[in-house]
Formats: structure tokens, sequence, C-alpha cells
């Protein structure tokens, strides 16, 4: 039923130029700055967001928001919803995948390969049963989806020699 209720937020800003993803609560903005008034552009749709926000009754989570350029910012821009500035990041973490301004997956590999460790470590040390079955079901079960979730979004695409 939300994102019956959320659709029209969507509609509103593809009407005004701006990409836009939607995910439960979670709304993306996307926009290629390539000159001053595409600056204009999305502290508009910024704008046009607390607007509709405000019309329905909803609070948004400030601190929650923020900025990631890709590439670089041709701009000095600050943008702000509240009269708050968003923070320019160099990472960015969205439904579980952390996205880094040079788009590798580098961080966020490392990420979840010290998470898996950390549970494959935990599991040795409070398993008493030391039988293989019984640890191989526990790693299929607590340690394999950490390392499977979304794995086509960082799958290897480039090759590389490490040291």
């Amino acid at each position: 039923m939300f994102l019956v209720y959320i659709d029209e937020l969507s509609k509103l800003l593809e009407s005004h130029g701006i990409i836009v993803k939607l995910f439960a609560d979670d709304v993306k903005v996307y926009l290629q700055i390539v000159n001053v008034s595409d600056t204009v552009m999305l502290q508009g749709a910024l704008d046009l967001i607390v607007e509709w926000a405000s019309t329905w009754q909803l609070q948004l989570s400030v601190s929650k928001c923020n900025m990631l350029t890709i590439d670089h910012v041709p701009f000095d821009v600050k943008y702000s919803v509240y009269d708050t500035v968003l923070p320019y990041v160099t990472t960015s973490r969205d439904l579980g995948i952390v996205i880094a301004q040079d788009l590798f997956p580098s961080i966020h590999i490392s990420e979840i390969a010290a998470k898996a460790h950390q549970r494959a470590n935990c599991i040795l040390r409070t398993f008493v049963s030391k039988a293989i079955n019984l640890l191989t079901r526990a790693f299929i079960v607590y340690v394999r989806p950490i390392v499977e979730y979304c794995s086509v979004v960082w799958s290897p695409s480039l090759k590389r020699i490490f040291n």
C-alpha cells in the first residue's frame, strides 16, 4: 500500500526530469550535473520532496540523507533539506551494499569478508563438537548468506594480479 501512496512523488519528480528509485520508504534521486541549471534542478527536486512530505504529513529523516557524487563535482554547490545542508560522502550504504565514489566494490568486499570471517570464527569458537557435518551446516546457514548477498553487484569484472 505504501508504494501506491508514494507513487505520486515518483511521478512528480520524473515530470521535472529527475531520475527516482524507490524501495519501501527509501527514495534515491539521481541527476547528471553538467551545468549550473542542473544544480538548480536538483535543489528544486529536494524542495519538491520536502513540500510533498509536508502535504502528506510525512517526516523526512534528514540525518540519513547525503550526497554521493560519481566522478568529480563540477560545481561547489551545497544542497539542503529543511535548511540542513546535506553532507557529501565518499561511500554510501544502499540496501546493504556499499557504493563508493569510484564505483569499485573493494570497500564493500572488504566489509563483507570481515563480517563473514568474524562469523566463521564465532562458529569455530562456539561449537564444542568439531563434527564436519555440523560445522558445514552452520557455515552454510550463518556465513554463506553474507558472502552471497547481492554478489552479482560486486562479482569480479576486472582481472587483476594481487601481490
